[in-house]
């Protein structure tokens, strides 16, 4: 991976990290078509890149993270109830799922059935009882937290698999696609940092990989703020049928190459 490769995928991460469309999917498919080898830094790197982007929320909700008030132990407690059932099974199925990583046939599918999911999701929960995240309890958090663990499967998108979870859970969609920003934060940063312990011997022995990351989380950061933007905006205003059918485009193009031979594998 050189320095622009390392640009091409921090732009992807910081586009579609919280648009519910996969940003690891994204980034495998990316990853190919740019001849980049799934060796083990490309993997660390797609998943610590991450961090810069979750750190672009901590900073667009900055009086929701760090303004200290006596509704923030309450925020913080929800977030960590919801991010335990992800954190155990990414734990115990973290082969599988490295292995998963390695599939554009994979992300495909995923990516296909869930833009069908995308195209109802409007229709099935139309009447939203909790209008604002103070109003979210313990336990809806933790049910949310349940959904986001679909997102293990690559291609699933963790943004999609809470949002869906949110509105399930009767929230409104602005509220459900804040939720799932919130969440990424305790999400991304114990997947990040699980993914540097285990590789730090990897990057203690290739330092000038250190800097591809530097570049990729700064890429990240700068491009996921404008995303956020836009994505409460979109959602407001269309809902997510037009994701849908964004999902349902990519996921055929690819199981389609796959299909007529074409190696989306490097």
């Amino acid at each position: 991976m050189n320095v622009l490769q390392a640009i091409i995928i921090a732009i992807v991460e910081g586009l579609t990290e919280f648009l519910p469309i996969s940003s690891t999917g994204h980034m495998i498919i990316v990853s190919s078509l740019l001849g980049i080898s799934k060796d083990e830094f490309t993997k660390l790197f797609e998943v610590v890149i991450q961090l810069g982007a979750i750190l672009a929320v901590v900073v667009f909700y900055w009086r929701k993270f760090l303004v200290f008030d006596k509704n923030r132990f309450n925020f913080y407690f929800k977030l960590i109830v919801a991010v335990i059932p992800a954190l155990i099974l990414g734990f115990l199925f973290s082969k599988k799922i490295d292995a998963m990583l390695e599939s554009p046939l994979t992300v495909g599918i995923t990516l296909f059935v869930g833009g069908i999911i995308l195209l109802f999701v409007d229709n099935w929960f139309k009447e939203p009882t909790i209008e604002s995240e103070e109003k979210i309890n313990i336990f809806t958090a933790l049910r949310i937290g349940f959904y986001q663990c679909l997102a293990l499967i690559p291609g699933t998108s963790r943004s999609a698999a809470s949002i869906v979870g949110g509105m399930q859970q009767k929230l409104s969609r602005s509220v459900a696609a804040e939720f799932s920003f919130f969440l990424a934060v305790p999400t991304m940063a114990a997947a990040t940092g699980y993914k540097l312990l285990k590789g730090k011997e990897l990057l203690m022995a290739h330092p000038e990989n250190l800097k591809l990351l530097l570049i990729g989380n700064v890429v990240a950061f700068v491009v996921a703020l404008g995303a956020i933007k836009f994505f409460i905006g979109a959602v407001k205003k269309y809902g997510f049928k037009m994701w849908g059918y964004y999902r349902i485009l990519i996921g055929l193009v690819i199981i389609a190459a796959i299909l007529m031979g074409y190696s989306l594998e490097v």
